[in-house]
């Protein structure tokens, strides 16, 4: 069993970033915490787990003393949102007598 401080102070955190997610995020539902599966066990919990209400404890492939809000949105809009068009750009430049060309993609 992991030190009940210790449980107590992630716990915090897991309420601390759900609200800071909805908050951000209105129309997303949180439905859990995805923690590696090292912290997992080394925090004593187990997998399905409900630490809040309507918040379950996952296995995930992240990091090692990180964990990460899951929820039913997708997060991926906005940086399709940031991408810019693309355009072929071609200019020739001579040099030393031969040319070069150069493309941007």
């Amino acid at each position: 069993m992991a030190d009940t401080s210790k449980i107590a102070k992630n716990l915090e955190r897991f309420a601390q970033a759900i609200a800071a997610h909805d908050r951000e995020n209105p129309t997303h539902n949180a439905y859990g915490i995805g923690l590696a599966h090292f912290d997992l066990e080394r925090l004593g919990f187990e997998e399905g787990e409900e630490v809040l209400p309507g918040i379950t404890i996952h296995a995930d492939s992240g990091v090692t003393g990180n964990f990460r809000v899951l929820c039913d949105g997708q997060h991926d809009g906005e940086l399709e949102e940031a991408e810019e068009e693309v355009v072929d750009a071609v200019a020739t430049t001579t040099v030393g007598g031969g040319s070069v060309e150069r493309r941007s993609f």
